[in-house]
């Protein structure tokens, strides 16, 4: 996926409010920039950090700015958590993500569950269809282990019970984890940070959810889906 405009460099005076973040921009200037990520951060939203902003992309929008890159264990780590369902889609078209190929036709936002909209619904005549959740991974606390969720996720549980479900009625069920930087080798769940998700994780796996973990290449210019990870 290229990145809409050239990554404008700044530095992470301070986030608050979760969606707000103040930035010095490399002539001085101090603005306020939008966080499009309601997570924790751990590690990627020190003041003082270098980080990568783009241009706001609607025109009506408040703030000119969307933070989208933090500059982290040297290299660049994706924080934007609206990117991995349109990764996703891109690395499936692409052939890359093999565990999901074989489908003829792909939609996006599909009701189902209970209130839910799954993020892609994968469809082909004379076989189930397949419901793939995606999740936003960017946290790293041990050197090339990613890890999920960095906060408190019921949202995610959720989501996982309702995979369950469509199993139990035939179809088939993904949870993907897209991690936004490229220096992880494996995946684990934070336990620690989510005991429930975890739970969860273990109950939806058993009831024959498919869990897979595929990793970035993070530029200035580009994120885009390359190999797959092991969960550990």
């Amino acid at each position: 996926m290229q990145l809409e405009a050239p990554i404008l460099p700044a530095r992470l005076v301070q986030r608050y409010k979760r969606f707000l973040a103040d930035v010095t921009l490399a002539d001085g200037r101090e603005v306020t920039a939008h966080c499009p990520n309601p997570g924790a951060m751990t590690g990627l939203a020190e003041p003082g950090m270098t980080i990568g902003l783009l241009p706001a992309d609607n025109p009506k929008a408040k703030l000119p700015f969307r933070w989208e890159l933090t500059c982290a264990d040297n290299g660049w780590v994706g924080i934007n958590t609206g990117r991995p369902n349109r990764l996703a889609e891109e690395a499936i078209g692409a052939g890359v993500i093999a565990e999901v190929q074989g489908y003829t036709h792909l939609r996006r936002e599909v009701k189902y569950g209970t209130g839910s909209r799954v993020d892609l619904l994968l469809e082909a005549p004379e076989r189930p269809s397949c419901f793939v959740e995606v999740k936003n991974v960017h946290l790293m606390r041990t050197p090339g282990l990613a890890e999920f969720p960095d906060s408190v996720t019921a949202r995610g549980a959720k989501h996982l019970s309702e995979l369950s479900a469509m199993v139990q009625d035939g179809m088939r069920a993904v949870m993907l984890f897209v991690v936004q930087r490229q220096d992880c080798e494996a995946m684990s769940l934070a336990r620690d940070i989510d005991p429930n998700y975890a739970s969860a994780m273990a109950e939806a796996s058993a009831s024959g959810v498919e869990v897979i973990c595929y990793s970035c290449t993070v530029s200035e210019k580009a994120i885009t889906v390359t190999q797959p990870l092991a969960i550990v």
